[in-house]
């Protein structure tokens, strides 16, 4: 059952709205998805959303290591960012395997923006956060990376990287598959990934009509 994943953390710039608008664009462009799920500290209430409350108060994006628990799926699942926007058939990230997006700026590095796995293949990365987040949430527990922002995709690479996990990336497996949005043109891709200070919300054009629409 191919399930796609997203954390609502309260107290920041997302709300219900984003988790709605994530959901309905999935529907709409990659129907292979059997579930929907979003982990979250907040009552929500989305038509087709199944919400599991978070365990941990973990602040902001460290959140998302909840993902990981076990015993949240069968079979493939898929952590998808809140600002991520489907503007086409995007069904190829229902298939099997391990895989994430390369990071914009890293080449060779994980982002936790779309990331793939199995069942429980992954269960080890949120035992080894739980056991110690101050130690991983400390800027430098991974020793040195080329990252400026210590974050969850930093501490997700390294310990994939520890257990002898290289996940294929998305960029490789369908070239055409993701876009970064750009305010300079109209035209995207089937899934639209933001970087940086832009957001769906403040995106212009089709990009935006699209996650409204969702």
């Amino acid at each position: 059952m191919p399930t796609l994943m997203t954390v609502l953390k309260g107290g920041g710039r997302y709300d219900a709205t984003w988790v709605e608008r994530l959901a309905r664009g999935a529907r709409r462009h990659a129907p292979a998805f059997e579930r929907i799920l979003c982990l979250t500290d907040l009552p929500l209430a989305v038509e087709g959303v199944e919400a599991v409350p978070l365990r941990h108060d973990w602040p902001a994006w460290w959140a998302k290591m909840e993902a990981f628990r076990p015993g949240l799926y069968e079979g493939t699942a898929l952590l998808c960012d809140l600002d991520t926007v489907f503007n086409g058939p995007a069904d190829a990230l229902t298939e099997p395997g391990l895989a994430a997006m390369e990071d914009y700026f890293h080449k060779g590095r994980v982002s936790s923006a779309l990331l793939r796995w199995d069942g429980d293949a992954l269960a080890g990365l949120y035992a080894g956060f739980a056991a110690e987040p101050a130690r991983w949430m400390t800027p430098g527990s991974c020793g040195p990376v080329p990252n400026a922002v210590h974050g969850d995709q930093v501490v997700i690479d390294h310990l994939l990287r520890r257990d002898g996990l290289r996940p294929r990336f998305f960029q490789a497996i369908a070239p055409d598959l993701l876009d970064f949005y750009d305010p300079r043109r109209d035209a995207h891709g089937p899934v639209v990934i933001f970087i940086g200070a832009s957001k769906p919300d403040t995106a212009h054009g089709s990009v935006h009509a699209a996650w409204t629409r969702a």
